[in-house]
């Protein structure tokens, strides 16, 4: 959906983030990896954050149509 030089990531206590744009106000997902239950957090059009259980890093393929509507939200929000 975008040129890759425009995801980046970073790694925090709780979470790593994928960003947009390096951006902290564009979060596309955050994998939370560092408890007993892992979780695979996607955002919506009001960047509320709803996180999914994954048992596998392989897991985050289930939810490839929610981590694209999370960045389509952020290019529309481009657009405007």
């Amino acid at each position: 959906l975008v040129e890759s030089n425009r995801i980046t990531h970073r790694d925090t206590k709780s979470y790593f983030g994928v960003l947009l744009d390096d951006n902290n106000r564009k979060p596309i997902c955050r994998l939370h990896l560092n408890r007993s239950k892992q979780y695979l957090e996607t955002f919506d059009e009001n960047k509320k954050g709803t996180k999914h259980l994954i048992e596998a890093i392989e897991d985050i393929y289930k939810y490839k149509s929610d981590i694209e509507n999370s960045l389509k939200n952020y290019l529309a929000e481009d657009e405007e």
